[in-house]
């Protein structure tokens, strides 16, 4: 099947590893919607781009919801999809998310810290304030936020993930009363037009774990009238 590449757009590339702007509504991997997913687009930019013969290989390292956009990272080689997963495993990465939100929490800039657990029959995270005897199951669920941008009734918040949790930006946003834009999922009351929500991974930073080089990939937002408000 030959695909059309221009979906692509490339913002890292080595022997090892490659980033990718994921466009939002598209799967990282394959499901039961049978819709091609966004690796099949990035293994065929491989394979075009250096003419590369028979099967590419791509390894998902980590993946972002399908309606969420921005910076994903993939390996190249088994090698680097193992040194990386050890990278994500020991939480020796820096993961910086964008969010627009109709609302922002109390202070302009702090920690957000709560339990969660996934529901799989729901696909949805629920997000408690404390763990007691009845709720072991549920994971910690870390991260840090600063306002830092307020615009025609937008709210633009960066988000530094400590954890990764399923769904945990867009949950804990919503346990706080500050869904992100469109995601009617965690709270929000309107769905954006083309179903995706206001949510962008920003960059990603780590020392690459055979170059020993610390490498910042950045993402540029996508080409959306409110996204441009913060451009």
């Amino acid at each position: 099947m030959k695909l059309d590449i221009k979906h692509v757009e490339v913002l890292y590339e080595d022997n090892h590893l490659i980033a990718c702007n994921k466009p939002a509504g598209w799967l990282v991997h394959g499901d039961e919607t049978k819709d091609t997913p966004f690796t099949e687009y990035v293994k065929q930019w491989i394979k075009v781009k250096h003419k590369k013969p028979g099967n590419v290989f791509l390894g998902v390292i980590h993946r972002i919801d399908r309606p969420v956009s921005g910076a994903i990272l993939f390996a190249k080689t088994s090698k680097g999809l193992a040194r990386m997963n050890d990278v994500f495993k020991q939480r020796a990465i820096k993961k910086v998310y964008w969010a627009i939100t109709n609302k922002s929490p109390h202070e302009l800039s702090g920690t957000l810290s709560h339990y969660i657990k996934k529901d799989p029959k729901k696909n949805k995270s629920n997000v408690i304030d404390r763990k007691g005897k009845n709720n072991k199951t549920y994971k910690d669920a870390v991260m840090d936020y600063k306002v830092i941008g307020r615009l025609a009734g937008h709210h633009l918040l960066e988000l530094n993930l400590k954890t990764g949790r399923s769904h945990q930006i867009r949950a804990q946003l919503g346990h706080v009363g500050c869904p992100i834009k469109g995601d009617l999922k965690y709270g929000f009351t309107l769905p954006n037009p083309d179903a995706t929500i206001h949510l962008h991974s920003k960059y990603l930073e780590f020392e690459h774990p055979i170059k020993k080089e610390l490498i910042r990939i950045s993402a540029p937002l996508p080409n959306d009238q409110v996204w441009q408000l913060f451009e």
